[in-house]
């Protein structure tokens, strides 16, 4: 094979990646902005007036909340490991004894989803406990302001603490640890997808929870989420944008609670 060929071959790779990345993230939007198969079932009130209620948690509505937050997961946190996957691309074909830079992207992928799937799990435990005591409104989010308040200082002390910061620079170092991993069977780059999945949840996990503040049903507070775990992984000044996110987080909390405690 020629330099060429090679240049195309790796060229024509990471295109492919990109594409499907892409396409795969765009689905994962549609299927959100569609409701997310998620449908309130309606109470008559009296007086003709119905109230919109969450379906009563059997097994069927609680599969369909956990492939909802899996696939909220792609949505919002694929985009932002775009760059080390495509990185895995590129080292692929300067190791010619691995797997070939398709399947190495797929490895890689499928390894950095097994986390977020681990912690679409964890929330939906959690939705199904908070929902349970009744503290979630028709749009999954927290009733309480004083809940929402202190969820919401919570994050932000979070974003200001050194192993927030730890995380955040591991997820952003990522890209260049991968090229000193010489290990390239399809276990190992599983496996390097799965350490900067560990690395992003540790990251982004707070801000995820933020979902339960804006609502699970709102599309929008989601997308702003997403750029904003985006901003901090991709941005040269990442790190400076998670403290501020973190002050802003801590004083809107405040506020947010001063005013429903008084």
């Amino acid at each position: 094979m020629t330099a060429n060929s090679f240049d195309m071959s790796q060229g024509g790779d990471a295109g492919k990646v990109l594409f499907g990345l892409v396409c795969v993230v765009a689905i994962a939007w549609i299927y959100l902005l569609a409701g997310a198969g998620v449908e309130m079932e309606q109470m008559g009130m009296g007086g003709g007036k119905m109230m919109l209620m969450s379906p009563a948690w059997r097994p069927s509505y609680a599969a369909l909340v956990f492939a909802m937050w899996a696939i909220m997961m792609v949505a919002m946190m694929l985009p932002s490991a775009a760059p080390a996957i495509l990185k895995a691309v590129s080292l692929a074909h300067e190791r010619p004894e691995g797997v070939g830079g398709i399947p190495t992207a797929l490895f890689f992928a499928a390894g950095y989803l097994m986390v977020w799937t681990g912690f679409s799990f964890a929330a939906t435990l959690l939705q199904w406990a908070l929902d349970s005591a009744h503290l979630l409104s028709e749009t999954m989010a927290i009733r309480s302001r004083v809940v929402a308040g202190v969820l919401v200082i919570l994050v932000g002390l979070y974003q200001l603490t050194p192993l927030k910061q730890t995380f955040l620079r591991r997820c952003r170092s990522s890209v260049r640890c991968l090229a000193e991993d010489q290990h390239q069977s399809a276990w190992a780059i599983v496996r390097q997808g799965m350490q900067h999945g560990v690395s992003c949840l540790g990251c982004c996990s707070g801000l995820m929870c933020l979902s339960f503040v804006g609502g699970l049903m709102n599309t929008l507070w989601m997308a702003v989420v997403a750029l904003w775990v985006l901003a901090e992984k991709a941005l040269p000044w990442g790190s400076c944008t998670a403290r501020l996110t973190g002050a802003v987080l801590v004083a809107w909390g405040s506020v947010s609670l001063a005013i429903a405690v008084f």
